[in-house]
């Protein structure tokens, strides 16, 4: 499960900006393209996070000729996050239906937090969402 998000690169003095579409707040660059793609990667998962702590939606991922995607827990995290958001379940209706305390729930939803990922589908099921796995062999 990857979520990948648009990036704008762009020569700058010597150095490549990377910007994003649907994150104005993601701003960075690299002394080359691959030094910037990492870094963006890097503001991407920041701004989310900062979107995370702030209540405020996360926009579902597009095309784009070049995208960064996010790690799979992080991927997870931000579905279980608009999920919630999109079906109207607050953190303590998520703890309520889960059985736990606030702070797990603080914890599943903390893009730094290394959350096990049974404690990811549990929480997921609990909205009504599914977690499936797959790695396809590369073409």
């Amino acid at each position: 499960m990857m979520l990948t998000y648009p990036i704008h690169l762009e020569e700058d003095d010597g150095t490549v900006l990377a910007t994003s579409p649907y994150f104005p707040e993601l701003t960075t660059f690299g002394d080359d393209r691959d030094e910037a793609l990492l870094r963006a990667a890097d503001a991407l998962e920041e701004a989310i996070a900062a979107r995370i702590h702030a209540g405020q939606d996360i926009p579902s991922p597009s095309n784009g000729e070049v995208r960064v995607g996010l790690p799979t827990l992080t991927a997870v995290k931000v579905i279980l996050y608009q999920g919630m958001r999109d079906d109207g379940v607050g953190k303590a209706e998520l703890a309520r239906r889960l059985g736990w305390h606030l702070p797990q729930v603080d914890r599943v939803l903390d893009i730094q937090h290394h959350s096990r990922m049974d404690q990811m589908d549990a929480a997921l099921g609990v909205i009504g969402r599914e977690l499936h796995v797959s790695a396809p062999a590369p073409k």
